[in-house]
């Protein structure tokens, strides 16, 4: 194994030796129940990720999956607002939840067994399938990852991407000297700056980065292929099935009612469908929320207020927004996607 590979994989170790000494995890016990009487949804989220979580001037969070925990207050609150956003570095995410300093994660998590497993989470469906990439400048005529043997790259530490990485390049026979840092800011200026010779992240979080350098953003390309699997996924502690299960229905939820075309704009007048799929959905028939231990209605409060995916999508990625992305595989199974909602009867 060479040095490169070692290292990747010893944070991988770290992480998981750090998890099964954490006071074996935080008592999940009634997630729903606490939450409920807080008043909030404690969230953790990623610093500032474009496109998928940052604050404004005025700490105002917006962004894909800070919507997917306006999602959750929707569903049990009624009110898409009440829910408190904990920004956490990749390094603090896991600790955050297993401890109980957060509910939830939507943090950019690709679900992976060890993660499943050693550090004690449940993940929901996935919510944005993407993979590794690599950002390169155009002008160093770097075309493919073989060009990049030798290369300075830049990653955070304690991700999947760093573990990646390493196998990615000790398949190819290729060296590297990684860069780590771990605030995302530091971590690009370090890029921009010309200090690593490519920076390495989810392939869905590289466009976002050229709005970095101000002075030329077009100067910065993407190498072609993705070179991973990384299922992103809200994460929650195991031992508490009822908030599980809420937090897994929500996420269906959103599926659903895009398949079914139930939209954030027309929602009100779909509760007056004659299709059972739909009524079950909106909580007109059945008692769905009542199984969750929220309202009949949870899921009509979820869309309403926040939208189905392809809103929740196309606000944070669609072609008017500052980080236009494909869906490719983020798209429904009716569209040769890989988004299947479950059946809610």
């Amino acid at each position: 194994m060479n040095q490169t590979h070692a290292t990747g994989l010893s944070v991988l170790a770290a992480l998981l030796l750090a998890g099964a000494g954490t006071a074996a995890f935080a008592q999940s016990g009634d997630t729903l129940a606490a939450v409920k009487e807080r008043g909030e949804v404690l969230c953790g989220v990623h610093p500032a990720r474009h496109g998928f979580a940052a604050p404004d001037s005025q700490g105002k969070w917006s962004g894909f999956e800070v919507d997917f925990c306006h999602a959750i207050a929707a569903a049990v609150f009624g009110d898409a607002n009440k829910v408190r956003f904990v920004a956490l570095s990749s390094q603090q995410r896991f600790p955050a939840i297993q401890s109980g300093e957060v509910d939830v994660l939507a943090r950019n998590v690709t679900a992976t067994l060890s993660r499943d497993t050693a550090l004690g989470l449940n993940f929901a469906p996935p919510i944005f399938y993407t993979g590794t990439g690599f950002l390169v400048r155009a002008a160093d005529g770097i075309e493919k990852v073989e060009d990049l043997d030798g290369a300075a790259i830049c990653m955070a530490p304690g991700s999947t991407t760093e573990r990646n990485v390493a196998q990615i390049f000790s398949a190819r026979g290729l060296s590297y000297t990684p860069v780590v840092i771990e605030n995302n800011k530091q971590l690009v200026d370090a890029y921009v700056t010309g200090r690593c010779d490519a920076l390495t992240k989810d392939k869905a979080a590289l466009p976002g980065v050229r709005a970095f350098d101000t002075e030329a953003p077009g100067d910065h390309v993407l190498l072609p292929g993705i070179y991973s699997k990384e299922p992103l996924a809200m994460a929650v502690r195991q031992g508490d099935d009822k908030w599980y299960d809420l937090v897994k229905w929500v996420t269906y939820a959103t599926f659903n009612a895009e398949e079914l075309g139930v939209t954030q704009a027309n929602v009100d007048e779909m509760k007056a469908s004659d299709d059972p799929d739909i009524q079950t959905l909106l909580g007109v028939i059945g008692d769905n929320g009542t199984k969750l231990g929220v309202a009949n209605d949870w899921a009509y409060a979820v869309v309403k207020q926040v939208g189905n995916y392809e809103d929740i999508y196309m606000r944070h990625f669609g072609p008017d927004s500052p980080v236009a992305l494909d869906r490719d595989q983020n798209q429904l199974w009716t569209d040769g996607g890989l988004l299947y909602g479950f059946p809610m009867h």
